[in-house]
């Protein structure tokens, strides 16, 4: 089954692509389904999670999204000089932003867009009612970790629930080839296209602790090989200019934020046992900071590890990613439940 996403939203950095859907028919129940929003990492897209979503929508209503610059959203072309070793100001100056810092800022207003924030008109107010019937359950994986974290602690988003997979959120982050591309953006973005295209193959594969089916390797390599009307490859600019923009300064930012995330608000942290991008050791340092400052048992964060999984959870291991968020969402209190 195609994967698709009908629906726009005008961000700052450009057209947002986005699907929402779920069950067909009104639940018996008096409880309403808590929505679901996934939010995907790098180098993926919403594509990620399209079983895992598809499989949860029978009995609750789920969003998926495209960050600016990944998968079916806008990736704007820019013109380049001829001088490989750098940029001119005004390239800079008009290129998309798709960093974290935009990403964050872009997942709150997507919230409001969907009405999924139940603090529209009272920015102000610090601690809503974690149980009110619009707030989202918002599970995210890589770097849509560090967007859900920093449109919660920086701009005022509020979740009923949060559920992170391999989250980028504790510093140093990023592979060896991560490190390289963003060192030399520049030159990476003039390689031929059949080898950027041999190399986005390449280390997509190596997210996974086991070998990606090839329609799932192509399905998520796809973006990187956009090429526009005029012959342009604005997805192999788009690949490089997002690796090129994440700052770790992004997680740093927030990291002495963590222990206040609670605020009544359940929150969970899932890590692939096998993850050769982000170790579950790092898991650990992250969860310690949730659990700082004096935290009550009962509110203590605990990391899952799932067995078998690289970086790629959903890929490697969709069965554990769907019970893990299930058992999670069973633990989040659900309104008109009492």
């Amino acid at each position: 089954m195609a994967w698709t996403l009908p629906n726009t939203f005008t961000s700052t950095s450009g057209i947002v692509r986005w699907t929402s859907f779920g069950p067909t028919s009104p639940s018996a129940s008096k409880k309403s389904p808590i929505p679901i929003v996934f939010n995907h990492g790098t180098p993926f897209s919403s594509f990620v999670w399209r079983d895992i979503a598809r499989a949860l929508a029978t009995t609750n209503t789920v969003y998926l999204w495209d960050m600016p610059g990944y998968g079916a959203s806008e990736m704007r072309y820019t013109p380049r000089s001829a001088n490989p070793a750098g940029r001119e100001g005004d390239e800079e100056e008009n290129e998309q932003d798709v960093s974290l810092f935009a990403q964050g800022r872009i997942f709150a207003d997507l919230l409001k867009h969907w009405g999924l924030n139940n603090n529209n008109n009272n920015p102000s107010s610090p601690n809503p009612n974690p149980n009110d019937a619009d707030l989202p359950l918002v599970v995210a994986h890589d770097f849509g970790g560090a967007v859900a974290l920093r449109a919660h602690l920086l701009h005022n988003a509020h979740y009923r629930a949060l559920l992170l997979f391999d989250p980028v959120a504790v510093a140093p982050w990023g592979s060896p080839f991560f490190q390289l591309v963003r060192e030399n953006a520049a030159v990476f973005e003039r390689l031929p296209a059949s080898l950027h295209g041999a190399l986005v193959r390449e280390y997509i594969s190596s997210a996974a602790a086991g070998e990606l089916k090839g329609e799932v390797v192509e399905g998520l390599v796809a973006p990187w090989l956009r090429v526009d009307g005029e012959g342009r490859g604005v997805g192999q600019q788009a690949f490089y200019r997002q690796i090129r923009m994440a700052e770790e300064r992004a997680t740093g930012e927030v990291e002495g934020l963590y222990g206040r995330l609670r605020g009544g608000m359940r929150v969970g942290v899932c890590w692939g046992r096998e993850d050769g991008w982000i170790p579950v050791e790092r898991g650990r340092g992250f969860v310690g900071l949730l659990n700082g400052g004096g935290k009550a048992e009962g509110e203590r964060v605990e990391l899952r590890v799932l067995e078998g999984a690289g970086h790629l959870v959903q890929e490697d291991v969709p069965g554990q990613v769907v019970g893990a968020i299930l058992e999670f969402l069973g633990g989040v209190e659900i309104p008109g439940s009492t």
